[in-house]
Protein backbone atom coordinates (compact mmCIF):
# COMPACT_ATOMS: atom_id res chain seq x y z
CA UNK A 1 0.00 0.00 0.00
CA UNK A 2 1.23 3.48 -0.79
CA UNK A 3 1.34 5.25 2.66
CA UNK A 4 3.84 8.11 1.85
CA UNK A 5 5.14 9.95 -1.27
CA UNK A 6 7.93 12.41 -2.28
CA UNK A 7 6.81 14.86 -4.85
CA UNK A 8 9.67 17.17 -6.08
CA UNK A 9 9.51 18.49 -9.51
CA UNK A 10 10.92 21.26 -11.63
CA UNK A 11 7.74 20.38 -14.92
CA UNK A 12 4.73 22.00 -12.61
CA UNK A 13 2.62 20.22 -15.35
CA UNK A 14 -0.20 18.40 -13.76
CA UNK A 15 1.08 18.26 -10.04
CA UNK A 16 -1.46 19.72 -8.09
CA UNK A 17 -4.05 17.11 -9.14
CA UNK A 18 -1.94 14.61 -8.74
CA UNK A 19 -1.58 15.71 -5.19
CA UNK A 20 -5.19 16.48 -4.36
CA UNK A 21 -5.67 12.84 -5.40
CA UNK A 22 -2.84 11.72 -3.19
CA UNK A 23 -4.39 13.54 -0.31
CA UNK A 24 -7.99 12.37 -1.22
CA UNK A 25 -6.67 8.90 -0.90
CA UNK A 26 -4.64 9.36 2.23
CA UNK A 27 -0.94 9.41 1.58
CA UNK A 28 0.98 11.85 2.93
CA UNK A 29 2.91 14.12 0.76
CA UNK A 30 6.29 15.09 1.32
CA UNK A 31 7.66 17.71 -0.70
CA UNK A 32 10.82 20.37 -1.49
CA UNK A 33 11.05 24.04 -2.07
CA UNK A 34 8.86 25.60 -4.96
CA UNK A 35 6.59 22.19 -5.46
CA UNK A 36 5.70 22.28 -1.52
CA UNK A 37 4.99 25.90 -1.66
CA UNK A 38 2.57 25.20 -4.53
CA UNK A 39 0.97 23.02 -3.12
CA UNK A 40 0.95 24.45 0.68
CA UNK A 41 -0.57 27.48 -1.40
CA UNK A 42 -3.30 25.40 -2.95
CA UNK A 43 -3.81 24.12 0.63
CA UNK A 44 -3.16 20.94 0.02
CA UNK A 45 -1.55 18.67 3.08
CA UNK A 46 2.40 18.64 2.31
CA UNK A 47 5.37 18.20 4.84
CA UNK A 48 8.90 20.16 3.82
CA UNK A 49 11.27 17.56 3.04
CA UNK A 50 13.38 19.27 6.04
CA UNK A 51 10.83 18.90 8.06
CA UNK A 52 10.55 15.23 7.23
CA UNK A 53 14.74 14.37 7.84
CA UNK A 54 15.77 17.19 10.16
CA UNK A 55 17.88 18.60 8.62
CA UNK A 56 17.76 22.21 6.55
CA UNK A 57 17.92 22.25 3.27
CA UNK A 58 21.55 23.92 2.09
CA UNK A 59 24.08 25.41 -0.18
CA UNK A 60 21.33 27.16 -2.19
CA UNK A 61 19.27 23.93 -2.48
CA UNK A 62 22.47 21.99 -3.93
CA UNK A 63 21.61 19.36 -0.66
CA UNK A 64 17.63 18.50 0.26
CA UNK A 65 17.38 14.55 -0.39
CA UNK A 66 20.64 13.56 -0.27
CA UNK A 67 19.83 12.29 2.95
CA UNK A 68 19.77 8.69 4.92
CA UNK A 69 15.72 9.11 5.89
CA UNK A 70 15.14 9.96 1.73
CA UNK A 71 17.02 7.01 0.38
CA UNK A 72 16.52 4.84 2.84
CA UNK A 73 12.98 4.94 3.01
CA UNK A 74 13.15 4.56 -0.55
CA UNK A 75 15.75 1.89 -1.33
CA UNK A 76 14.93 -1.02 1.78
CA UNK A 77 13.55 -3.79 0.65
CA UNK A 78 9.74 -4.50 2.32
CA UNK A 79 10.65 -8.19 2.04
CA UNK A 80 14.03 -7.99 4.18
CA UNK A 81 13.13 -8.25 8.02
CA UNK A 82 16.63 -6.63 8.27
CA UNK A 83 15.78 -4.10 5.67
CA UNK A 84 12.51 -3.08 7.72
CA UNK A 85 14.54 -3.38 10.79
CA UNK A 86 17.44 -1.31 10.26
CA UNK A 87 14.01 1.71 9.25
CA UNK A 88 12.76 0.92 12.52
CA UNK A 89 16.04 1.63 14.45
CA UNK A 90 16.64 5.00 12.89
CA UNK A 91 13.31 6.20 13.07
CA UNK A 92 13.05 6.17 8.93
CA UNK A 93 9.57 5.76 7.33
CA UNK A 94 9.18 4.17 4.15
CA UNK A 95 8.55 6.20 1.06
CA UNK A 96 6.21 3.93 -1.50
CA UNK A 97 6.22 6.34 -4.34
CA UNK A 98 8.53 9.28 -5.65
CA UNK A 99 7.30 11.71 -8.55
CA UNK A 100 10.28 13.58 -9.85
CA UNK A 101 11.60 15.63 -12.74
CA UNK A 102 15.06 17.31 -12.92
CA UNK A 103 16.38 20.58 -13.48
CA UNK A 104 16.17 21.65 -17.23
CA UNK A 105 19.38 21.56 -18.15
CA UNK A 106 18.66 20.30 -21.82
CA UNK A 107 16.40 23.97 -21.98
CA UNK A 108 18.92 26.14 -20.28
CA UNK A 109 21.49 25.10 -22.17
CA UNK A 110 19.63 25.76 -25.58
CA UNK A 111 19.36 29.29 -24.76
CA UNK A 112 22.49 31.70 -26.84
CA UNK A 113 23.16 33.47 -23.51
CA UNK A 114 23.52 30.27 -21.28
CA UNK A 115 26.65 30.85 -19.10
CA UNK A 116 28.81 28.23 -18.06
CA UNK A 117 28.00 28.61 -14.35
CA UNK A 118 24.29 28.33 -15.45
CA UNK A 119 24.82 25.36 -17.02
CA UNK A 120 26.50 23.77 -14.26
CA UNK A 121 23.42 24.64 -11.65
CA UNK A 122 21.19 23.17 -13.61
CA UNK A 123 22.59 20.33 -13.31
CA UNK A 124 20.66 18.18 -11.34
CA UNK A 125 22.40 15.34 -8.36
CA UNK A 126 19.61 14.84 -6.17
CA UNK A 127 16.81 14.00 -8.57
CA UNK A 128 18.69 11.79 -10.49
CA UNK A 129 19.70 10.01 -7.25
CA UNK A 130 16.63 9.48 -6.22
CA UNK A 131 15.23 8.42 -9.19
CA UNK A 132 17.52 5.66 -9.84
CA UNK A 133 17.27 4.55 -6.00
CA UNK A 134 13.64 4.58 -6.94
CA UNK A 135 13.84 2.51 -10.09
CA UNK A 136 16.25 0.15 -8.52
CA UNK A 137 13.59 -0.73 -5.85
CA UNK A 138 10.49 -0.77 -8.26
CA UNK A 139 9.39 -4.06 -6.66
CA UNK A 140 8.64 -1.49 -3.52
CA UNK A 141 8.32 1.72 -5.07
CA UNK A 142 6.62 3.89 -7.92
CA UNK A 143 8.54 6.11 -9.79
CA UNK A 144 7.05 8.56 -12.12
CA UNK A 145 9.40 10.97 -14.17
CA UNK A 146 6.47 11.62 -16.85
CA UNK A 147 3.94 13.52 -16.36
CA UNK A 148 1.92 12.16 -18.81
CA UNK A 149 2.14 8.52 -16.18
CA UNK A 150 0.24 10.19 -13.32
CA UNK A 151 -3.12 9.36 -14.31
CA UNK A 152 -2.50 5.56 -14.19
CA UNK A 153 -0.96 5.80 -11.02
CA UNK A 154 -3.95 7.05 -9.34
CA UNK A 155 -6.18 4.88 -11.04
CA UNK A 156 -4.69 2.04 -10.09
CA UNK A 157 -4.34 3.53 -6.70
CA UNK A 158 -8.10 4.21 -6.95
CA UNK A 159 -8.74 0.69 -8.06
CA UNK A 160 -6.41 -1.56 -5.51
CA UNK A 161 -4.89 1.22 -3.03
CA UNK A 162 -1.60 0.26 -4.84
CA UNK A 163 -0.01 0.04 -8.35
CA UNK A 164 1.09 -2.79 -10.51
CA UNK A 165 4.14 -4.60 -10.75
CA UNK A 166 4.15 -4.72 -14.08
CA UNK A 167 3.50 -0.70 -13.60
CA UNK A 168 6.22 -0.06 -11.46
CA UNK A 169 8.66 -1.93 -13.61
CA UNK A 170 7.48 -0.67 -16.98
CA UNK A 171 8.07 3.07 -14.78
CA UNK A 172 11.63 1.99 -13.62
CA UNK A 173 12.33 1.08 -17.22
CA UNK A 174 11.11 4.89 -18.61
CA UNK A 175 13.33 6.61 -15.26
CA UNK A 176 16.66 5.03 -16.44
CA UNK A 177 16.12 6.04 -20.11
CA UNK A 178 15.27 9.23 -18.55
CA UNK A 179 18.65 9.59 -16.74
CA UNK A 180 20.75 8.13 -19.22
CA UNK A 181 19.20 10.64 -21.62
CA UNK A 182 20.28 13.10 -19.17
CA UNK A 183 23.84 12.32 -18.38
CA UNK A 184 24.15 11.90 -21.92
CA UNK A 185 23.04 15.53 -22.70
CA UNK A 186 25.16 17.04 -19.95
CA UNK A 187 28.45 14.76 -21.41
CA UNK A 188 27.59 16.55 -25.03
CA UNK A 189 27.46 20.10 -23.64
CA UNK A 190 30.67 19.80 -21.64
CA UNK A 191 32.95 18.18 -24.07
CA UNK A 192 32.22 20.25 -26.76
CA UNK A 193 33.13 23.10 -25.04
CA UNK A 194 36.18 24.64 -26.22
CA UNK A 195 38.02 26.18 -23.50
CA UNK A 196 40.08 24.16 -21.49
CA UNK A 197 38.67 25.84 -18.01
CA UNK A 198 35.53 28.13 -19.14
CA UNK A 199 35.43 31.60 -17.18
CA UNK A 200 32.20 31.87 -15.17
CA UNK A 201 29.69 34.22 -15.98
CA UNK A 202 30.87 33.52 -19.69
CA UNK A 203 28.65 31.65 -22.52
CA UNK A 204 31.37 29.26 -23.63
CA UNK A 205 32.42 28.54 -27.41
CA UNK A 206 30.83 25.24 -28.23
CA UNK A 207 32.34 22.71 -31.16
CA UNK A 208 29.35 21.82 -33.42
CA UNK A 209 30.22 18.26 -32.37
CA UNK A 210 31.51 17.23 -28.98
CA UNK A 211 34.37 14.94 -28.22
CA UNK A 212 31.87 12.31 -26.80
CA UNK A 213 28.28 11.94 -28.76
CA UNK A 214 25.59 10.98 -27.58
CA UNK A 215 22.10 10.08 -29.27
CA UNK A 216 18.98 8.89 -27.22
CA UNK A 217 16.30 6.60 -29.26
CA UNK A 218 13.12 5.14 -28.66
CA UNK A 219 12.16 1.75 -30.33
CA UNK A 220 8.96 2.23 -32.56
CA UNK A 221 8.48 -1.35 -33.64
CA UNK A 222 10.57 -4.52 -34.69
CA UNK A 223 10.52 -4.69 -38.08
CA UNK A 224 9.97 -8.93 -40.13
CA UNK A 225 13.73 -8.19 -41.41
CA UNK A 226 16.19 -5.58 -42.81
CA UNK A 227 17.30 -5.17 -46.54
CA UNK A 228 17.27 -8.11 -47.17
CA UNK A 229 15.35 -11.61 -45.37
CA UNK A 230 18.51 -12.80 -43.50
CA UNK A 231 18.87 -9.45 -41.54
CA UNK A 232 17.24 -8.77 -38.53
CA UNK A 233 15.72 -5.16 -38.04
CA UNK A 234 14.26 -2.49 -36.12
CA UNK A 235 12.91 1.17 -36.69
CA UNK A 236 14.24 4.12 -34.29
CA UNK A 237 12.97 7.45 -33.65
CA UNK A 238 14.12 10.54 -31.76
CA UNK A 239 12.90 11.38 -28.72
CA UNK A 240 11.17 14.69 -30.17
CA UNK A 241 10.77 14.19 -34.18
CA UNK A 242 11.15 17.58 -35.69
CA UNK A 243 8.13 18.68 -37.05
CA UNK A 244 7.02 17.31 -40.40
CA UNK A 245 9.77 14.35 -39.71
CA UNK A 246 8.73 10.59 -41.14
CA UNK A 247 8.90 9.41 -37.68
CA UNK A 248 5.85 11.11 -37.13
CA UNK A 249 3.84 9.47 -39.75
CA UNK A 250 0.18 8.16 -38.36
CA UNK A 251 -0.35 4.88 -40.14
CA UNK A 252 -4.05 4.61 -41.53
CA UNK A 253 -3.95 1.22 -43.01
CA UNK A 254 -1.94 -1.54 -44.28
CA UNK A 255 1.00 -3.82 -43.78
CA UNK A 256 3.33 -3.52 -41.61
CA UNK A 257 6.11 -1.20 -43.27
CA UNK A 258 9.42 -3.47 -44.10
CA UNK A 259 12.66 -1.69 -43.74
CA UNK A 260 13.17 -1.13 -46.82
CA UNK A 261 9.68 0.84 -47.18
CA UNK A 262 10.72 3.31 -44.28
CA UNK A 263 14.12 4.12 -46.46
CA UNK A 264 12.57 4.57 -49.19
CA UNK A 265 9.47 6.43 -47.55
CA UNK A 266 11.60 8.97 -46.10
CA UNK A 267 13.44 9.62 -49.43
CA UNK A 268 10.40 9.91 -50.85
CA UNK A 269 9.29 12.41 -48.09
CA UNK A 270 12.40 14.69 -47.87
CA UNK A 271 11.96 15.39 -51.41
CA UNK A 272 8.27 16.37 -51.62
CA UNK A 273 8.68 18.59 -48.63
CA UNK A 274 11.06 20.95 -50.67
CA UNK A 275 8.00 21.94 -52.77
CA UNK A 276 5.66 24.75 -51.46
CA UNK A 277 2.20 23.66 -50.53
CA UNK A 278 0.92 25.98 -53.31
CA UNK A 279 2.44 24.19 -55.75
CA UNK A 280 1.47 20.43 -55.42
CA UNK A 281 3.79 17.86 -55.95
CA UNK A 282 4.18 14.27 -56.60
CA UNK A 283 7.46 12.32 -56.11
CA UNK A 284 7.29 8.56 -56.42
CA UNK A 285 10.79 6.26 -55.20
CA UNK A 286 12.48 3.63 -56.33
CA UNK A 287 14.95 1.87 -54.47
CA UNK A 288 15.94 5.26 -52.68
CA UNK A 289 16.05 7.21 -56.28
CA UNK A 290 13.27 9.29 -57.35
CA UNK A 291 11.86 7.37 -60.46
CA UNK A 292 9.41 10.45 -61.06
CA UNK A 293 8.95 13.88 -59.62
CA UNK A 294 6.25 16.33 -61.20
CA UNK A 295 4.45 19.78 -59.81
CA UNK A 296 1.19 20.32 -61.15
CA UNK A 297 -2.22 22.51 -60.64
CA UNK A 298 -3.46 19.71 -58.55
CA UNK A 299 -2.41 16.45 -56.87
CA UNK A 300 -3.70 14.67 -59.72
CA UNK A 301 -1.33 15.85 -62.85
CA UNK A 302 0.99 15.88 -60.81
CA UNK A 303 1.06 12.59 -59.84
CA UNK A 304 0.44 12.21 -64.12
CA UNK A 305 3.18 13.58 -64.85
CA UNK A 306 5.44 11.92 -62.45
CA UNK A 307 4.28 8.71 -63.33
CA UNK A 308 4.87 9.40 -67.15
CA UNK A 309 8.71 9.71 -66.39
CA UNK A 310 9.16 5.99 -65.39
CA UNK A 311 6.31 4.12 -65.17
CA UNK A 312 7.85 0.64 -65.39
CA UNK A 313 10.08 1.76 -62.47
CA UNK A 314 7.04 3.17 -60.79
CA UNK A 315 5.94 -0.01 -60.49
CA UNK A 316 5.72 -1.01 -56.61
CA UNK A 317 7.25 2.16 -55.28
CA UNK A 318 6.95 4.67 -52.83
CA UNK A 319 4.57 7.90 -53.59
CA UNK A 320 4.39 10.48 -51.83
CA UNK A 321 2.72 14.00 -51.93
CA UNK A 322 2.97 17.59 -50.47
CA UNK A 323 -0.84 18.32 -50.14
CA UNK A 324 -3.80 16.99 -49.21
CA UNK A 325 -4.75 13.61 -51.48
CA UNK A 326 -8.21 13.84 -53.09
CA UNK A 327 -10.22 11.16 -54.53
CA UNK A 328 -9.24 12.06 -58.25
CA UNK A 329 -5.58 11.64 -57.53
CA UNK A 330 -6.36 8.42 -54.97
CA UNK A 331 -8.39 7.25 -58.51
CA UNK A 332 -5.01 7.40 -60.41
CA UNK A 333 -2.57 6.05 -58.15
CA UNK A 334 -4.98 3.08 -56.73
CA UNK A 335 -4.42 1.96 -60.88
CA UNK A 336 -0.92 0.65 -60.38
CA UNK A 337 0.98 -1.16 -57.81
CA UNK A 338 2.17 1.39 -55.13
CA UNK A 339 3.81 -0.22 -51.65
CA UNK A 340 3.41 3.34 -49.41
CA UNK A 341 1.52 6.17 -50.05
CA UNK A 342 2.28 9.48 -47.90
CA UNK A 343 0.31 12.96 -47.70
CA UNK A 344 -0.16 15.24 -45.39
CA UNK A 345 -3.87 14.48 -45.66
CA UNK A 346 -6.45 12.39 -46.89
CA UNK A 347 -10.08 13.35 -48.21
CA UNK A 348 -12.75 11.08 -47.37
CA UNK A 349 -13.13 10.00 -50.79
CA UNK A 350 -9.32 8.96 -51.09
CA UNK A 351 -9.58 7.17 -47.88
CA UNK A 352 -12.89 5.07 -49.25
CA UNK A 353 -10.72 4.43 -52.48
CA UNK A 354 -7.75 3.00 -50.84
CA UNK A 355 -9.92 0.93 -48.00
CA UNK A 356 -10.44 -1.91 -50.98
CA UNK A 357 -7.07 -2.00 -51.03
CA UNK A 358 -5.76 -3.55 -48.04
CA UNK A 359 -2.12 -4.37 -48.29
CA UNK A 360 -1.45 -0.32 -49.44
CA UNK A 361 0.63 0.99 -46.41
CA UNK A 362 -1.24 4.45 -46.34
CA UNK A 363 0.89 7.26 -43.78
CA UNK A 364 -0.69 10.53 -42.84
CA UNK A 365 2.37 13.30 -41.88
CA UNK A 366 1.49 16.65 -40.82
CA UNK A 367 3.41 19.50 -42.78
CA UNK A 368 3.27 22.39 -39.92
CA UNK A 369 4.03 25.86 -41.82
CA UNK A 370 7.59 26.43 -41.51
CA UNK A 371 8.93 23.67 -40.55
CA UNK A 372 12.29 22.91 -41.30
CA UNK A 373 14.73 20.01 -41.40
CA UNK A 374 13.96 16.79 -39.97
CA UNK A 375 17.07 15.68 -38.74
CA UNK A 376 19.93 18.21 -36.47
CA UNK A 377 22.51 15.62 -37.59
CA UNK A 378 23.12 12.86 -39.94
CA UNK A 379 24.51 9.49 -39.13
CA UNK A 380 25.90 7.03 -41.22
CA UNK A 381 27.39 3.67 -39.18
CA UNK A 382 30.63 2.60 -40.63
CA UNK A 383 32.75 -0.60 -39.46
CA UNK A 384 33.64 0.68 -35.83
CA UNK A 385 32.62 3.77 -35.81
CA UNK A 386 29.68 6.45 -37.31
CA UNK A 387 30.05 9.56 -39.71
CA UNK A 388 28.11 12.25 -38.22
CA UNK A 389 27.48 15.76 -40.35
CA UNK A 390 25.17 17.81 -40.74
CA UNK A 391 22.10 17.69 -43.53
CA UNK A 392 21.93 19.01 -46.60
CA UNK A 393 19.36 21.32 -46.33
CA UNK A 394 20.86 24.08 -48.21
CA UNK A 395 18.65 25.06 -51.30
CA UNK A 396 20.04 27.29 -53.59
CA UNK A 397 18.14 30.83 -54.07
CA UNK A 398 18.21 32.17 -57.50
CA UNK A 399 20.11 35.35 -55.99
CA UNK A 400 22.80 32.82 -55.81
CA UNK A 401 23.16 31.36 -59.25
CA UNK A 402 25.68 32.12 -61.62
CA UNK A 403 25.32 32.46 -65.65
CA UNK A 404 28.62 31.28 -67.01
CA UNK A 405 27.70 31.40 -70.99
CA UNK A 406 26.81 33.54 -73.96
CA UNK A 407 23.42 32.39 -74.03
CA UNK A 408 20.99 34.08 -70.82
CA UNK A 409 18.21 30.93 -69.77
CA UNK A 410 14.51 32.22 -70.63
CA UNK A 411 12.54 32.47 -67.15
CA UNK A 412 11.23 29.30 -68.17
CA UNK A 413 14.34 27.69 -68.66
CA UNK A 414 14.89 28.69 -65.16
CA UNK A 415 11.95 27.73 -63.68
CA UNK A 416 13.09 24.21 -65.04
CA UNK A 417 16.70 24.27 -63.81
CA UNK A 418 15.51 24.97 -60.40
CA UNK A 419 13.38 22.23 -60.21
CA UNK A 420 16.10 20.08 -61.62
CA UNK A 421 18.22 21.28 -58.76
CA UNK A 422 15.93 20.59 -56.57
CA UNK A 423 15.18 16.68 -57.94
CA UNK A 424 19.38 16.07 -57.83
CA UNK A 425 19.58 16.68 -54.70
CA UNK A 426 18.10 13.73 -54.21
CA UNK A 427 19.31 11.45 -56.86
CA UNK A 428 22.28 9.07 -55.34
CA UNK A 429 25.52 10.08 -56.90
CA UNK A 430 26.44 10.55 -59.69
CA UNK A 431 23.56 12.14 -60.66
CA UNK A 432 21.90 13.70 -64.02
CA UNK A 433 18.08 14.58 -64.14
CA UNK A 434 16.75 15.79 -66.86
CA UNK A 435 13.05 18.25 -66.88
CA UNK A 436 10.91 20.16 -68.57
CA UNK A 437 7.46 21.72 -68.03
CA UNK A 438 8.10 20.31 -64.39
CA UNK A 439 8.35 16.96 -64.50
CA UNK A 440 11.18 14.62 -64.57
CA UNK A 441 11.84 13.62 -67.86
CA UNK A 442 14.73 11.26 -67.21
CA UNK A 443 16.69 10.26 -64.50
CA UNK A 444 20.44 8.84 -64.31
CA UNK A 445 21.56 7.50 -60.86
CA UNK A 446 24.09 5.80 -59.04
CA UNK A 447 26.56 5.17 -61.63
CA UNK A 448 30.55 5.66 -61.32
CA UNK A 449 30.21 7.44 -64.47
CA UNK A 450 28.34 11.01 -65.01
CA UNK A 451 28.74 10.58 -68.65
CA UNK A 452 27.03 6.52 -67.80
CA UNK A 453 24.43 8.45 -66.22
CA UNK A 454 23.89 11.03 -68.53
CA UNK A 455 23.27 8.16 -71.20
CA UNK A 456 20.73 6.10 -68.87
CA UNK A 457 18.96 9.57 -67.97
CA UNK A 458 18.62 9.95 -71.76
CA UNK A 459 17.62 5.95 -72.64
CA UNK A 460 15.31 6.02 -69.58
CA UNK A 461 12.98 9.39 -71.66
CA UNK A 462 13.20 7.62 -74.32
CA UNK A 463 12.10 4.31 -73.43
CA UNK A 464 9.11 6.59 -71.92
CA UNK A 465 8.67 7.90 -74.83
CA UNK A 466 9.06 11.60 -74.17
CA UNK A 467 11.29 14.08 -76.01
CA UNK A 468 14.14 16.00 -74.35
CA UNK A 469 14.42 18.08 -77.05
CA UNK A 470 14.71 21.95 -74.82
CA UNK A 471 15.25 19.80 -71.72
CA UNK A 472 16.87 21.14 -68.91
CA UNK A 473 19.47 19.03 -67.12
CA UNK A 474 21.00 19.41 -63.57
CA UNK A 475 23.85 17.61 -62.57
CA UNK A 476 24.56 16.75 -58.61
CA UNK A 477 28.17 17.90 -59.09
CA UNK A 478 30.40 19.54 -61.66
CA UNK A 479 31.23 17.90 -65.39
CA UNK A 480 35.21 16.77 -64.97
CA UNK A 481 34.98 16.60 -68.82
CA UNK A 482 32.99 18.01 -71.39
CA UNK A 483 32.25 14.75 -72.99
CA UNK A 484 28.77 14.54 -70.27
CA UNK A 485 27.99 18.09 -71.25
CA UNK A 486 28.11 16.71 -75.05
CA UNK A 487 25.64 13.80 -74.13
CA UNK A 488 23.40 15.82 -72.47
CA UNK A 489 23.20 18.30 -75.53
CA UNK A 490 23.54 15.59 -78.01
CA UNK A 491 20.25 14.12 -76.40
CA UNK A 492 18.26 17.88 -76.53
CA UNK A 493 19.31 20.14 -73.55
CA UNK A 494 19.32 23.70 -74.52
CA UNK A 495 20.50 24.47 -70.43
CA UNK A 496 22.43 23.01 -67.70
CA UNK A 497 22.65 23.56 -64.25
CA UNK A 498 25.93 22.36 -62.05
CA UNK A 499 27.99 23.42 -59.13
CA UNK A 500 30.98 23.86 -61.26
CA UNK A 501 34.40 24.09 -59.38
CA UNK A 502 36.26 22.11 -61.58
CA UNK A 503 39.89 23.19 -62.83
CA UNK A 504 38.34 22.37 -66.31
CA UNK A 505 35.32 24.59 -65.90
CA UNK A 506 36.28 26.74 -68.76
CA UNK A 507 36.42 24.04 -71.15
CA UNK A 508 33.03 22.91 -69.62
CA UNK A 509 31.93 26.39 -70.57
CA UNK A 510 33.69 26.70 -73.78
CA UNK A 511 31.85 23.15 -74.95
CA UNK A 512 28.45 25.61 -73.61
CA UNK A 513 28.93 28.06 -76.11
CA UNK A 514 30.33 26.12 -78.66
CA UNK A 515 26.56 24.12 -78.37
CA UNK A 516 24.32 27.50 -77.83
CA UNK A 517 23.44 26.54 -74.42
CA UNK A 518 22.62 28.52 -71.37
CA UNK A 519 24.86 27.21 -68.08
CA UNK A 520 23.95 28.25 -64.63
CA UNK A 521 26.25 27.26 -62.10
CA UNK A 522 25.57 27.15 -58.30
CA UNK A 523 28.28 26.73 -56.32
CA UNK A 524 26.90 24.13 -53.94
CA UNK A 525 27.48 20.67 -54.53
CA UNK A 526 24.60 17.63 -53.49
CA UNK A 527 26.50 14.54 -53.72
CA UNK A 528 24.25 11.75 -52.12
CA UNK A 529 25.82 8.10 -51.27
Amino acid sequence: MIQRALISVSDKTGVAELARELAALGVEILSTGGTAKLLAGLGIPVVEVADHTGFPEMLDGRVKTLHPKIHGGILARRDLPEHMAALDAHGIGRIDLLVVNLYPFVEATSKADCTFENAIENIDIGGPTMLRSAAKNHRDVAVVVDPADYAVVVAELKAAGETSFATRFRLAKKVFAHTAQYDSAITNYLTAIEAEAPEAGVVPAREQYPQVFNQAFEKVQTLRYGENPHQTAAFYRDLAPAAGALANYVQLQGKELSYNNIADADAAWECVKTFPANEPACVIIKHANPCGVAVGATALEAYSKAFKTDSTSAFGGIIAFNVPLDGAAAEAVSKQFVEVLIAPAFTPEARAIFAAKTNVRVLEIALPAGFGTSVAYDLKRVGGGILVQSPDAKNVAAEELKVVTKVQPTPAQMADLMFAWKVAKFVKSNAIVFCGGGMTLGVGAGQMSRIDSARIASIKAENAGLTLKGSAVASDAFFPFRDGLDVVCDAGATCVIHPGGSMRDQEVIDAANERGIAMVLTGTRHFRH
